[in-house]
């Protein structure tokens, strides 16, 4: 599972907790009768009683653990927050027109037309491009389905000398880096006859 679709089960499964949490405490604050498992005994009830609350208060260890769990709990939330803000995609490109000017080329746009000209390619049925990095050192990410009978080695040296390198031209980079995954085509074993 991709990084992304795990954080959105992880805060699907935290919201569906604190939802139902918060629900329960809600619907026992306006006085429906809880069953007799759950924590609270009625509307006027507190989570934890005081003694409840002080039980660890004179142990040498209650503290240091208590704020040790707590700034792990703090830096591993951080830790999530910054990997979810990060942008994996690169969103846009600088283009330098010639005139001293610059335009911004959407990385979409540059995405889907060196994935096109790709699979336009001799053997290759599907092709997928990604752009990472940063809007001045970009690289590429591409997967090629190839068809069974074509070799590799010829259809990564087409594409990179081809829609690869164009890519790089049209955007005016230096370097275009990129990882090349070749992937076949699941096809039918052929009969003999």
């Amino acid at each position: 599972m991709r990084s992304g679709g795990l954080n959105r089960v992880l805060l699907a499964l935290a919201g569906l907790i604190l939802l139902a949490l918060g629900g329960a405490v809600l619907a026992v604050g306006l006085g429906v009768r809880p069953p007799s498992w759950w924590i609270h005994g009625g509307p006027h009830d507190v989570l934890l009683s005081h003694a409840e609350r002080t039980r660890y208060r004179g142990a040498g260890w209650w503290w240091p653990a208590l704020m040790a769990a707590l700034a792990l709990l703090v830096l591993g939330a951080l830790w999530w927050l910054t990997a979810i803000l990060r942008r994996h995609r690169l969103a846009g490109l600088r283009v330098d027109t010639g005139d001293g000017g610059a335009a911004d080329l959407r990385a979409g746009a540059l995405e889907s037309a060196l994935a096109e000209e790709a699979a336009r390619g001799t053997g290759v049925a599907d092709a997928r491009v990604r752009l990472r990095g940063r809007r001045k050192k970009p690289r590429a990410g591409a997967l090629l389905r190839l068809e069974p009978e074509v070799d590799p080695s010829t259809a990564l040296a087409d594409f990179t000398t081809g829609p690869l390198a164009r890519a790089r031209e049209s955007a005016g980079l230096s370097s275009l880096p990129a990882e090349v995954r070749l992937g076949a085509v699941k096809h039918r074993a052929e009969r003999v006859t």
